[in-house]
């Protein structure tokens, strides 16, 4: 795959096809952007064009280098840091994981399980480049069913190289009681200051030991937890039309400031910039 020529400038450009499984794309140059840890609700699958990217990844450390396909599963914590003085660049998709599924199964001819991926870097070069030029398609404005039919064919070959055998172990749903009753609470009192004692006293779990089986199960304590709910909330508020300052309130932010630094950390890019691209104004620089 032909590397992309780097520059100085950072940019940021994210778009959406909302209505095909709530599909997001990204094309990104980041120089010292630095990713917290977090997870995705989505499937997030694309191509490194330049520079590397180091992450930790089910507890390891990995580096994407040019030309590598890089991916992360719904709900696996990752971080991420630039990993060369150049930063990286790459062109991203996010999109529910059930059209993974999908495809799975029109491969099977049958109903299939979510596939499952050992790796989050993987070097193939031919599917690189066929998941960079189905990138570049959408960017361009090509119509619908060509972008979806292409769409289909990429994730269908990177699922019959890729994809391993084992059927996948899921996180969510078999938690212990106490992480479940912890991340159903921090989602229903998004707005309080929440202390750890109000965690305590819903489990009834002593201090250390909360914190350790809460970050064990979900791979980040509590408090980061709590603020990947409110960066996530704020992100679908900017689809409406309420102010930047409202959306802080109600997400439980200090202010419009405080909500911009978290969200720009956790996303690269700015609330108003998502704004841009959510209400059909896409391709905006950062």
């Amino acid at each position: 795959m032909t590397k992309a020529k780097l520059t100085n400038t950072e940019f940021t450009r994210v778009w959406h096809h909302p209505d095909y499984m709530q599909l997001e794309l990204l094309h990104a140059r980041f120089l010292r952007q630095t990713f917290p840890k977090h997870s995705h609700e989505v499937f997030a699958l694309g191509v490194i064009e330049g520079g590397a990217l180091n992450y930790l990844y089910r507890g390891a450390s990995v580096t994407a280098a040019s030309g590598d396909i890089n991916l992360c599963v719904p709900g696996e914590v990752h971080t991420g840091q630039p990993a060369s003085p150049e930063g990286w660049s790459y062109r991203m998709f996010y999109f529910d994981a059930r059209l993974l599924q999908q495809v799975a199964s029109r491969l099977a001819l049958k109903a299939q399980p979510m596939p499952f991926f050992q790796s989050s870097t993987i070097n193939d070069p031919a599917t690189a480049v066929r998941i960079r030029k189905l990138h570049q398609q959408f960017e361009s404005g090509a119509g619908r069913l060509e972008h979806e039919s292409h769409l289909m064919d990429v994730l269908a070959q990177f699922i019959r190289r890729h994809a391993d055998a084992r059927t996948p172990v899921f996180k969510t749903g078999q938690e212990p009681k106490a992480v479940i009753q912890i991340k159903r609470y921090l989602a229903e009192h998004l707005t309080e200051d929440v202390s750890l004692d109000a965690l305590v006293s819903l489990t009834g779990l002593s201090r250390y030991y909360l914190v350790r089986a809460f970050h064990e199960a979900v791979g980040m304590p509590p408090h980061q937890y709590l603020r990947q709910l409110r960066v996530n909330r704020a992100k679908t508020l900017l689809a409406t039309n309420l102010p930047l300052a409202e959306i802080a309130l109600a997400t439980g932010f200090s202010d419009q400031s405080h909500l911009n630094r978290w969200f720009r950390r956790f996303w690269g890019y700015t609330p108003g910039h998502y704004r841009n691209s959510v209400q059909d104004r896409p391709l905006v620089k950062d």
